[in-house]
C-alpha cells in the first residue's frame, strides 16, 4: 500500500473513491508527508505556499477535478488567470468556484469538438478558430473581469497570425471557422470575425479596425511590436538624460575629410571588410579598387564618399518618408558594387546575426516608420544620433552593408547638430557589438548608451589637417589593436 501514491514524484495528490488511496491519504497526513491545501487536493511540499502550488498544477488539477472540461474564451488565448485571478471554462454547468485564490468562471455551453486541443488529462482547450468566435460574443462584464478580451487584443492576434503565418493562413483561419460557426450556432460570432479579417486583407474598409497594429497592417505599413518596445525603451532612456556638447573640431574641409577616412576604415573594418591602413589610404587616394579586391575596394570607397561630404552628412530626415528615401540612396552609393545585395533596395529576404534575427522583410518600412515617431521627439544631437543608429541596425532593412549605413545615419545626426561624430575602432569592437546584444536581447538600454558615450568623448579627441598626426594619435590610443591585446585609451589633444 505504501507504493500506491507516488508522492515523490507529484507535487499534488487527488482524494479518491479507492479506499486504499484514500487510507494512504490520511496516514500519510497524519505523518506529516501530506498537507491539504484544497477541496481534494494534497500536497508532499511543505515549502511553497497554496496558491503557489495551484498556480503551477493549474491545468492538471482541472483535468482532474472537472473532466473533459473546456478552457475557452479568452483563457483558450492566453493560457492564464487574468489580472483579476479568472479562468474561463465551458462545462455542463454555469458556476463560479474559488480555487485557492484563482475565480473557475464555468459557463455552461457545448464540450470539444474536434480539432479542440487536449491540455491536461481531461482537460480541453478551444482551437484558435473557436476561440477567436467565442472571443466576439458579448460580454456584460469588462476588464479582467471579462470572459473575452478586447477587440483591438483580438485584432492584434489576427496581425500576428498574418506577420508569422502570412496572409494565406489568415484565409484559411476564416474558412476553419466559418465551419465552426455553423457547427456551434455562432454565426454571428463568425460574420464579426469575417468583417475584421477582410479589412486586416485590405478587402474592406479598415474603419472598422480599431488596434495601432491591425490599423497599421490595413494601409500597408506592418511593423515589428516587439521592436517597436525595444524603441520605446531606448527612447525613454534617452529623453530622462541629459548628455554634454562636443562642438565640431574639424571645421576645416582637410580635417573633416582626414577624420572621414578613419571614419569609412574603422566602420568597414568592424564588419569585417580589413585593409592595410596603407592599401586603405591607397584606394581613397586614387579613388581607383585594388585589383584583387574590388567589392571591398568599393564598400572602403562608397563609404568615405558619404561620410567625406559635408553638405551629405548634414542631411537628416524630416518625415518617416524622408528617412526611407535617404536610407535607400546611401545605401546605393555604400553598396554600389555589390550587385548581388540589392544596392538602393531594402532586403526581400530575412537576416540574422548569430542568434539574433532581425525585423521580417515584409515587416521592414513599417517598423522604420514607427521608429521614427520617437527619433523625432528627440531633440538633443547626440541622443538622436545613437537612437537613429540602433533603429537602423536593429532593423536591418538591407541584405548587407546595415552596420555600415547605421553609423553613417548616425554622424549625420552629428554634422546636422555641429557635433563630433563618432568612430568605432576596431579595439573597441567588442564592446560595442556587446553593447548592442544587451540592449537587443535584455531590453537593457543603459550599456549601449554609456558605450556611445565613451566611443563619443574618445572621438573628440581626434581632430587636425595633419592626417599623419592623426593616425600617430589613433595608434597611441590602441585603435587599431584587438580588443584581447589592448585597450581604448582616451588621450587628451
Amino acid at each position: 500500500m505504501e507504493n500506491i501514491l507516488p508522492i515523490h514524484l507529484s507535487e499534488v495528490i487527488f482524494s479518491s473513491s479507492n479506499s486504499q488511496i484514500s487510507k494512504q491519504i490520511t496516514k500519510l497526513e497524519k505523518a506529516g508527508k501530506l498537507r491539504k491545501i484544497a477541496s481534494r487536493i494534497y500536497t508532499p511540499n511543505f515549502t511553497d505556499s497554496s496558491e503557489i502550488i495551484i498556480r503551477r498544477n493549474l491545468f492538471m488539477i482541472l483535468g482532474e477535478l472537472y473532466p473533459n472540461a473546456l478552457l475557452s474564451h479568452r483563457s483558450a488565448l492566453e493560457f492564464k488567470p487574468t489580472s483579476a485571478g479568472h479562468i474561463f471554462l465551458t462545462y455542463t454547468y454555469t458556476k463560479k468556484i474559488n480555487l485557492s485564490g484563482i475565480t473557475l468562471r464555468f459557463m455552461e455551453g457545448h464540450a470539444a469538438i474536434e480539432g479542440d486541443n487536449r491540455v491536461s488529462g481531461e482537460l480541453f482547450a478551444s482551437q484558435i478558430e473557436r476561440a477567436l468566435l467565442e472571443n466576439l460574443q458579448v460580454s456584460r462584464q469588462v476588464g479582467s473581469e471579462s470572459k473575452t478580451l478586447t477587440l483591438p487584443e483580438i485584432e492584434d492576434k489576427l496581425e500576428e497570425i498574418i506577420r508569422v503565418k502570412g496572409e494565406k493562413e489568415l484565409n484559411e483561419l476564416r474558412d476553419r471557422a466559418r465551419v465552426i460557426a455553423e457547427k456551434l450556432d455562432m454565426k454571428s460570432e463568425f460574420e464579426k470575425l469575417n468583417k475584421l479579417i477582410s479589412a486586416l486583407l485590405s478587402t474592406q474598409p479598415s474603419k472598422i479596425l480599431s488596434s495601432p497594429l491591425a490599423i497599421a497592417r490595413a494601409f500597408g505599413n506592418p511593423y515589428d511590436p516587439i521592436r517597436l518596445s525595444l524603441f520605446e525603451k531606448l527612447f525613454v532612456e534617452l529623453k530622462q538624460q541629459e548628455f554634454i556638447t562636443q562642438p565640431e573640431k574639424n571645421i576645416s574641409n582637410q580635417s573633416f575629410r582626414n577624420f572621414a577616412f578613419f571614419e569609412a576604415y574603422f566602420s568597414n573594418y568592424i564588419e569585417g571588410t580589413e585593409f592595410e591602413l596603407e592599401d586603405a589610404k591607397r584606394i581613397i587616394e586614387t579613388n581607383a579598387p585594388m585589383p584583387t579586391r574590388d567589392e571591398d575596394s568599393h564598400d572602403m570607397l562608397g563609404t568615405y564618399k558619404l561620410v567625406s561630404n559635408k553638405t551629405e552628412m548634414a542631411l537628416t530626415p524630416t518625415s518617416p518618408e524622408k528617412m526611407l528615401e535617404i536610407l535607400l540612396y546611401r545605401h546605393k552609393i555604400l553598396l554600389n558594387a555589390r550587385t548581388s545585395m540589392k544596392p538602393g533596395q531594402f532586403k526581400d529576404k530575412n537576416n540574422r546575426a548569430g542568434e539574433t534575427h532581425f525585423v521580417d522583410y515584409t515587416l521592414v518600412k513599417g517598423t522604420l516608420i514607427k521608429g521614427f515617431d520617437y527619433y523625432q521627439v528627440l531633440t538633443n544631437p547626440f541622443a538622436r544620433a545613437i537612437y537613429m543608429m540602433f533603429l537602423i541596425s536593429e532593423v536591418h532593412p538591407f541584405l548587407d552593408g546595415n552596420g555600415r549605413i547605421a553609423r553613417v545615419m548616425m554622424n549625420a545626426e552629428l554634422v546636422k547638430g555641429e557635433q563630433t561624430k563618432i568612430i568605432i575602432p576596431t579595439v573597441y569592437r567588442d564592446d560595442y557589438v556587446g553593447a548592442l546584444r544587451l540592449l537587443t536581447r535584455k531590453n537593457d538600454p543603459s550599456a549601449y548608451i554609456r558605450m556611445m558615450q565613451k566611443a563619443w568623448i574618445f572621438s573628440a579627441t581626434i581632430f587636425g589637417d595633419d592626417i599623419n598626426a592623426m593616425e600617430n594619435h589613433l595608434k597611441e590610443s590602441n585603435t587599431f589593436k584587438e580588443h584581447d591585446t589592448a585597450k581604448l585609451k582616451i588621450i587628451s589633444s
